[in-house]
């Protein structure tokens, strides 16, 4: 496999990761006055996040980096033309830290409630402008030999706010199914009926955005020159169905690991379609970004290859040895009864 290929896969794994980790942290955000009806249960909502939403953002930094140092000339051109998106998106994640620490400092009803509408604000605005930016890089963008040739709000299109619209949907019910796995009693079940109730809401968007992906994208290019390809939105369906049976069933865990396949295979659905673009432009195919246009040297990758090898594992059996450690449920009794939590 050309090196430029292995690190479109990673490149796209880190994401997806990052998405399914991080996806149930903003939707628990989202979440956090409708599962959690008292402070008490809120906290407890804090807390089930708490010991491992940073850890989560290794991925993201991870994946960031890998564009850095696999696709420099996507790296600089996309941070040159999203700047003002990802300036947005960067000042929520770190309004989302400071308002998991700072919550507890005060008493105030008034400070605890700020902080809590700005736990959902910034566990809602990031999902939106991760899947407008994806839809954006699904669509194409504006750009020609002399640059981009879009604004901020071209990026508000139809298809990319559809987008953003299902990230948003999958990550509330992700957050759900988290929840309703790392809270008791009556915030486990309020969290399942939530995740039941978004279920249909799931759906209707995944359906829309599929109908809308032909006309808007090239996207299915890639899968009628390779139909075997068509394993993966079709997992991806199955996926999602599993949700719904399990749900039912009453195995909340299995519908959890649904919800992060589903995640994990929309992400792919997309890249799929995407290879070998990185950002196709939307007026001149000779503009697009490749993997092979915008790769650094073949020496850095292989350099590069040898050092993920290594690490990517120790990352990975690190995070395994956290959720293992944080796997109990939390309630409402061990956060009252205990000083140091959120």
């Amino acid at each position: 496999m050309e090196l430029q290929v292995t690190w479109f896969v990673l490149w796209a794994v880190l994401w997806a990761v990052y998405f399914m980790l991080d996806g149930f942290v903003l939707g628990a955000g989202m979440l956090q006055a409708v599962v959690g009806k008292t402070d008490a249960e809120r906290r407890v909502v804090i807390n089930t996040l708490g010991p491992i939403w940073d850890g989560n953002e290794v991925w993201l930094i991870t994946a960031g980096g890998a564009t850095f140092a696999a696709f420099p000339t996507t790296y600089a051109l996309m941070f040159s033309y999203l700047y003002t998106a990802l300036l947005l998106l960067l000042f929520s994640l770190i309004v989302r830290g400071v308002a998991f620490e700072f919550r507890g400092k005060l008493d105030g009803a008034g400070w605890k409630a700020g902080w809590d509408r700005a736990i959902q604000v910034t566990g809602f605005l990031p999902a939106l402008l991760f899947g407008v930016a994806f839809g954006n890089i699904f669509e194409g963008l504006p750009m020609t030999a002399e640059g981009y040739q879009g604004s901020f709000f071209g990026l508000l299109n139809p298809y990319a706010l559809l987008t953003g619209v299902l990230f948003v949907a999958l990550f509330l019910q992700h957050g759900a199914l988290y929840l309703s796995v790392k809270t008791a009693g009556v915030m486990s079940v309020r969290a399942a009926k939530t995740a039941n109730a978004l279920w249909p809401v799931v759906l209707v968007v995944a359906v829309g955005f599929l109908a809308y992906t032909p006309f808007a994208t090239k996207l299915l290019g890639n899968y009628l020159n390779t139909p075997a390809l068509f394993v993966a939105p079709v997992l991806a369906v199955a996926a999602l169905v599993g949700i719904r049976v399990f749900s039912e069933q009453g195995k909340p865990f299995h519908a959890f690991f649904a919800s992060c396949a589903l995640i994990l295979l929309v992400v792919g659905t997309g890249v799929i379609g995407l290879f070998p673009n990185l950002i196709p432009s939307s007026l001149d195919p000779a503009a697009s970004l490749t993997i092979y246009n915008s790769s650094s040297s073949q020496y850095t990758l292989a350099i590069m290859t040898a050092v993920a090898f290594i690490f990517v594992p120790i990352v990975i059996a690190y995070k395994i040895w956290v959720y293992r450690i944080f796997r109990a449920r939390v309630t409402v009794d061990q956060v009252t009864g205990d000083p140091s939590a959120y």
